[in-house]
């Protein structure tokens, strides 16, 4: 008989709270999977000022929060997903996210989409591996 590995629900006040109803984040075993992120100051829950790049950085500020939160950091994230609300901004982006990344960069896809939560320009979820 197999056992389910039990579900711990990973929250944080140095990320924004949920918006919804799910987790800032969900650790199996040693697997971390931290919900869609947006440029959200925790302390006001308001969008940060300032262009993608600033918007990026709160992004993955988010994130790393919320692993630091799990017990691992930024270098334990294994893969990410990035949405944008115009794949004009990607280079920019991406010079911000490389900063975070850039040794051993997870594995990630980019996609541009419609419309995010809140009518936000970029979205990043993250799975780590603790």
């Amino acid at each position: 008989m197999h056992s389910l590995t039990s579900l711990e629900a990973i929250a944080t006040t140095a990320a924004p709270a949920a918006i919804g109803p799910y987790s800032q984040g969900v650790r199996v075993g040693d697997l971390l999977f931290v919900s869609g992120q947006l440029p959200l100051d925790p302390g006001t829950g308001e969008f940060v000022t300032g262009g993608i790049e600033a918007k990026t950085h709160q992004v993955i500020k988010n994130i790393s929060a919320i692993v630091e939160a799990a017990g691992g950091d930024l270098s334990r994230v294994v893969k990410t997903t990035v949405f944008l609300k115009d794949m004009n901004n990607f280079v920019a982006m991406n010079e911000v996210y490389e900063k975070y990344f850039g040794a051993t960069p997870p594995a990630r896809s980019a996609v541009q989409v419609a419309a995010l939560p809140k009518d936000a320009d970029i979205e990043i979820e993250a799975i780590a591996h603790l």
